[in-house]
């Protein structure tokens, strides 16, 4: 069938409403004059046979292939305008206000198209409701325009369109907040109840007018909203729900689930998702037989599933949260807009989901499909991004047709096309040829430089980035999300380490076990600087002088003085430096385990030193003898250690962990708190929990 409707786009901008032809005229549309002033919408109706827009005072209708003006409303503060689907009723919603009497006043109407008035007359509503809210404001219209609904509290109320003096029919649900009409020749109807007083969410598919019993139905917990998505056909609806709150603490944006119901009750099921991560987008096939759905942490997944919520096919991960499907069903657009980087990826789902190209579109913030599934607009509006706005007009294959830059732009959409009027010709060949402003366009963008990257120093260079530094789309591991329950550090891949700024890089060692000596030089010393290199370089000669025995006598050994060995570096020291050195060892152990009591009171008091030293001496006397390293430690020994095994030491932090509750419960008490039974009982059992914990310190020593 010849194209009824050529190609056409509209847009707004801060001071002007416009309208282009596209392809292949790329020229404003002949006896369209562009209104200017404070132009609050502009939108086409879906059949694509009109144009609307509003001003402050008035609103205006116009034949978008003949610029002919049809009707001049005079209606003031109109900020939406929105079509019935074959364009025979227009709706316009006005600011919230009050009449004379100080009530609520009217401000949704429904307007007639094209009416029998006489040429002159004012145009008068056929209807009026107070909508104060405008999400959702506008009615929903069946397919055919033979009914139309908007939902009140706990109810949906049905009209006929050419009758809203009275209404028609009534589904009353309690507590609903959200419901879809189904397209199609099914007149079905869905609502969603969410969750409420211990009660699961619930979505209702109910047959028009017989409301009695749902044809189909589904509840799920973790449901605080939903997105209802009906497919073309009206035989099967997507339910996206989402929660306010992820109390997983993995998002900011609440938890989102994906179910599946059939209007005839055969399918009610959850799609089960291979990826961990949030839903990005979903969205049904024009077909109605197939939808694509984003999902999982970035670098996010694209899946293909057919009605049934089968699987058929998985594109390559990456960078992308949106999904658009062509007007003809036949390629599919998968793109990374909003924080990523605009990539674009074009699919032919009837030659095996092969992928004809990526389009670099930069950061548009909007993306349509014409109606005869040839060509992609993009475009960069306000108020998201105030530079750099214009349109852009892409072919399937790639290819810029077109470019418009503009200031301050703030809506833009192509013509729609009645399904009937859609050409059936290929949209991939013959290539058509590009407007003269894309050549311009391009011959203005620069060539994209090689990325620089992360810095990497001179001995990783020329070297291929690790397994654990790379994304999961380049080959990388999986990013592991946690909600610090596990050993994850802030990238998402292992434990940080906790160093000392200056301080040399030092192995984690296990409480008790002997240190692992380690070859000098071995520790990777070319990453050292000079100042480094040259006090290691110190130590070590010092450390090698001790073990070499340069102040033996005779081939023996004297006594180490103070129970410290040859290497201590007190030999060549007086006795009154010796003894300052050991009252400043005495008074930093002394720190160390005053704090260690301060953090863990309940455990037993030792001055045992963890290096196997013997204590210092406390007095100026004569040293102590040095003492017998025995096979096993002292019982207080034991308790102290946290990696200690015996049944003695688990006893005391079991008991010391139910005091330090209890005190937890009667701060809580004290303070007003209304505590259940069992947290009372817990309070009385602090005396024998106390008097058992007492039994096992004195044991311990």
């Amino acid at each position: 069938m010849a194209n009824m409707n050529p190609l056409q786009f509209a847009y707004r901008t801060q001071k002007a409403i416009g309208v282009t032809d596209a392809a292949p005229i790329y020229a404003p549309l002949p006896g369209f004059n562009k209104p200017e002033g404070n132009l609050r919408c502009c939108v086409y109706s879906p059949c694509g046979r009109y144009i609307a827009w509003a001003t402050t005072d008035t609103v205006a209708i116009v034949d978008a292939s003949s610029a002919q003006v049809l009707a001049t409303i005079a209606v003031v503060n109109v900020f939406e305008v929105a079509f019935s689907p074959r364009g025979t009723f227009f709706s316009t919603w006005e600011r919230p206000g009050k009449d004379e009497n100080g009530d609520a006043s009217k401000n949704l109407k429904i307007w007639r198209t094209i009416d029998d008035a006489p040429e002159g007359s004012q145009k008068e509503p056929i209807g009026k409701f107070v909508q104060k809210s405008p999400t959702g404001w506008n009615l929903q219209y069946t397919s055919d325009e033979k009914f139309c609904a908007r939902s009140v509290t706990n109810e949906v109320q049905f009209f006929q369109s050419h009758d809203f003096s009275t209404v028609w029919n009534k589904l009353r649900v309690e507590g609903l907040t959200d419901f879809a009409l189904a397209p199609g020749q099914s007149h079905n109807v869905a609502v969603f109840v969410p969750e409420r007083k211990g009660m699961p969410a619930a979505v209702k598919v109910f047959n028009v007018p017989q409301f009695n019993t749902p044809i189909s139905q589904k509840t799920f917990f973790k449901g605080d909203k939903v997105q209802l998505k009906w497919n073309s056909l009206g035989t099967s609806l997507i339910v996206l729900a989402q929660t306010d709150v992820d109390k997983s603490n993995k998002s900011y944006y609440g938890e989102t689930n994906l179910y599946l119901l059939s209007s005839n009750g055969t399918i009610d099921t959850r799609i089960t998702l291979d990826k961990e991560g949030p839903i990005h987008d979903v969205e049904w096939s024009p077909t109605g037989k197939e939808f694509g759905v984003i999902y999982g942490y970035m670098p996010a997944k694209t899946t293909i599933f057919n009605f049934r919520a089968v699987a058929m096919h998985s594109f390559a991960i990456g960078p992308r949260n949106t999904i658009i499907f062509s007007p003809t069903g036949r390629f599919v657009l998968v793109a990374g807009f909003g924080n990523l980087a605009g990539q674009i990826d074009v699919y032919d789902l009837e030659k095996d989901y092969r992928k004809i190209t990526t389009i670099e579109s930069g950061n548009p913030s909007v993306c349509q499909w014409s109606p005869d599934s040839r060509y992609i607009l993009t475009a960069t509006t306000s108020p998201r991004l105030r530079v750099d706005n214009g349109i852009k007009l892409w072919h399937v294959g790639g290819t810029l047709m077109y470019n418009a830059d503009m200031v301050e732009l703030y809506t833009v959409g192509m013509r729609p096309m009645l399904p009937e009027n859609i050409p059936t010709s290929d949209p991939l060949s013959p290539v058509p040829t590009p407007h003269s402003s894309a050549a311009t366009f391009m011959g203005t963008v620069k060539t994209p430089s090689k990325p620089v990257g992360a810095y990497r120093p001179p001995g990783a260079r020329g070297m291929s980035t690790p397994l654990h530094f790379r994304r999961e789309d380049e080959g990388g591991a999986a990013h592991v999300v946690s909600n610090g329950a596990q050993n994850i550090g802030p990238n998402g891949f292992g434990r940080s380490r906790n160093q000392v700024p200056g301080a040399e890089f030092s192995a984690r060692s296990i409480p008790g076990a002997a240190p692992v000596e380690t070859v000098p030089g071995a520790e990777g010393d070319e990453n050292l600087s000079k100042a480094a290199m040259k006090n290691k370089k110190k130590r070590n000669n010092k450390k090698n002088k001790g073990e070499n025995g340069e102040t033996n006598v005779g081939g023996l050994a004297p006594p180490a003085p103070h129970g410290k060995g040859s290497g201590s570096g007190n030999e060549g020291r007086s006795p009154d430096r010796r003894g300052g050195q050991h009252q400043h060892e005495q008074h930093r152990s002394r720190s160390r385990n005053n704090l260690r009591r301060e953090n863990n009171p309940g455990r037993s008091r030792s001055n045992t030193h963890r290096n196997g030293d013997a204590p210092p001496h406390r007095g100026g006397g004569a040293p102590l003898a040095p003492q017998v390293e025995t096979s096993q430690p002292p019982m207080a020994d034991g308790l102290l250690s946290p990696g200690s095994q015996n049944p003695l030491a688990k006893k005391l932090r079991s008991l010391q962990k139910k005091i330090r509750a209890i005190e937890d419960l009667e701060m809580r008490l004290a303070g007003g708190e209304k505590l259940e039974d069992t947290q009372m009982k817990k309070i009385s059992t602090k005396p024998s929990v106390t008097k058992e914990l007492e039994t096992l310190e004195r044991e311990g020593r």
